[in-house]
Order: C-alpha cells, then structure tokens, then sequence
C-alpha cells in the first residue's frame, strides 16, 4: 500500500461541492511528511474543466456518458478497479448522500475499514470522528495499511481545498459501464429559493430563543440594518416561522459568511457543524453553559430581548452617521 490520499470528487450540476474542497484540505493534512501524494478522483462527462481549482497534486479523469449525474452503480464500478490497481493509503468521500451511497460497498467489495463522520485528520495518522449525532468527538488511529474515510465539514476549511493554478490532469479509460442495474431517469431540480444563504456575507440566525413567529421580525429589523439576511435552527424551521431554505444545519445549508450572528441558538452539533466556515461567529445567549459560546469568537450572556432592539437602534445610528 502507498502513502497517497485520494478524494473521490462530488460535483453536481456543472459546481465542485464544497465537500470536495474540505476533503482536499484534510488530505493534504495527512500526507505532510510522509512523502503521500494528494489525488483527486473527478468522474463526469465533459467534466474534466471542474478540476481547474482542485488543490490536488494529480487528477484522475474519468470520462463516460453514464457518469454525467451521480449514479452509485457507475460510480462503484469505477472507483473499484481504481482503488485497487493503486493502493492509496486512505480514500475520502463525503459524509453525504452521494458518499454514503458508495461507501459501504466499496468497504465491502475492497475487504477495506471503514472510518465514518470524520471531522479531522492529522499527520501523524490520527483522526477525529462524530458519534452520536455529534454529541461526542472520537479520536483514533487511521487503521493500517489502507481505509476508506466520509469526511463531515469542521476543523478543514473548503478555502483550504482550492489551488490558485490548475493541478495536473491523467485521463482515466473506464471499464465497460454497459452492464449498469440502475440508471438515472430525470433530474428533479428544487424549486429556487428566496435567497442562496451560502453565499451571504452577513447572516442573522435565529433559534428557539426567539420564542415565537412574531419575534423574528425583530431578527428581521436588525438584518435590514446590518445588510443581512435572517436565518434559522431547526426549531424554528419545523414551527414554519422560516422557510427551509433558510435552514441553517445538517440537513439545511451549509455557510460561510464573514459574520454569523447566532441569536437564542445553544449550538446543537447539527447546527455548530454547519457554521465552522464562518470568519466571525458572535453568540447572544442567556445560558451561560450553551454550546455556541465554544465556538464563537464574541459573546454575551444576556436575554436576546434585551440586547435585540437596542443593538439594531446601534446600527442604524452608526450607519446614519
């Protein structure tokens, strides 16, 4: 087995998912000093341009018609032979639906560990894994002489993933796909949102602290001061006081804004780990013991109606000035 890490590349509708990049930084981070490679693995149709901001040492292409949208029968197929004529030392996929789909058969199929919710690894070989729905944090030995790793997003940073020059590009021949048992029928695309909150630069983020419906217009107020966009926990969302798209979480969006303003939010993992790409994350909360503070650059214990109102007269004071 080699010292090389290869990333299985996630990519939809003509975009590198963000995953992609956070794996390529965590990669990167785990072949330091041992003389690894770092490898994309990028199959597609007409794809071979989404490698141009990989931060790879080498990209492996692989080009078919049936590989132009997701489909795990293709995808096995492919990486199977790949993996095993070069013996990486650890294989990444994301902790998403896509590498869930493949994971556990290529784990199978290759007689190979399986290491999964891994929020970190390290040079020394070390990794960090999610358990119990993010509520405990499990450290260990990346298993010898080969794994397979679905990474989550936390400590490695997607802008850490991404190459200022195209990486250098190997066209793969794949094995004959004609034999497939299942096949895409149409792409269902979801209706468009409001706004695209991962690409926000400033979000106000509301949870159970709010209370009620009729507080968010509050959050609302202080948005429109601040040149935001209100955002939301779970709680707040399944109470239909926002719209899923402004779902801030695990099951909702992903974000990275320069400022992340939590309001009543206590940090549930499903929530904190969706958040770690935020540049400056400031936490109002009038528990002393919630989970935000831990991962917030500022915070005040205080009840959010207190602080809500006179922070927006503040800003707008500020921006009439």
């Amino acid at each position: 087995m080699g010292a090389d890490a290869y990333v299985v590349i996630e990519h939809l509708r003509g975009q590198v998912a963000d995953i992609s990049y956070v794996m390529l930084a965590a990669a990167r981070e785990l072949v330091q000093g041992s003389g690894g490679k770092v490898v994309a693995i990028l199959l597609g149709h007409k794809a071979k341009d989404l490698s141009t901001d990989l931060s790879a040492d080498e990209v492996l292409y692989v080009e078919h018609a049936d590989l132009q949208d997701f489909i795990p029968d293709a995808y096995q197929a492919v990486l199977l032979p790949l993996i095993k004529q070069n013996q990486p030392r650890v294989v990444l996929l994301g902790n998403t639906t896509i590498g869930a789909d493949i994971a556990g058969g290529l784990s199978v199929a290759l007689d190979l560990p399986l290491v999964s919710s891994c929020r970190q690894l390290m040079s020394d070989g070390k990794f960090v894994c999610q358990i119990c729905g993010g509520k405990i944090l499990a450290e260990g030995n990346l298993p010898e002489p080969a794994t397979l790793v679905t990474m989550t997003p936390g400590v490695h940073r997607s802008d850490d993933g991404k190459a200022a020059a195209p990486p250098h590009v190997t066209d793969v021949q794949p094995p004959a796909l004609e034999a497939l048992r299942t096949h895409l029928s149409k792409y269902i695309e979801p209706e468009a949102a409001d706004v695209d909150i991962s690409k926000e630069p400033v979000l106000i983020s509301v949870g159970r602290g709010i209370q009620n419906k009729d507080n968010v217009e509050l959050a609302e107020d202080l948005a429109k001061a601040l040149g935001g966009v209100v955002t939301a926990s779970r709680p707040v969302i399944d109470q239909s006081w926002l719209a899923t798209s402004r779902l801030v979480g695990k099951s909702g969006k992903h974000v990275k804004p320069k400022l992340y303003l939590a309001i009543g939010i206590s940090g549930a993992p499903e929530h904190v780990e969706a958040i770690t790409d935020s540049e400056t994350i400031i936490a109002i909360n009038q528990d002393p013991a919630a989970p935000i503070f831990d991962l917030a650059k500022y915070g005040v214990e205080i009840d959010m109606f207190e602080l809500i109102e006179v922070l927006t007269a503040k800003v707008k004071a500020a921006r009439g000035a």
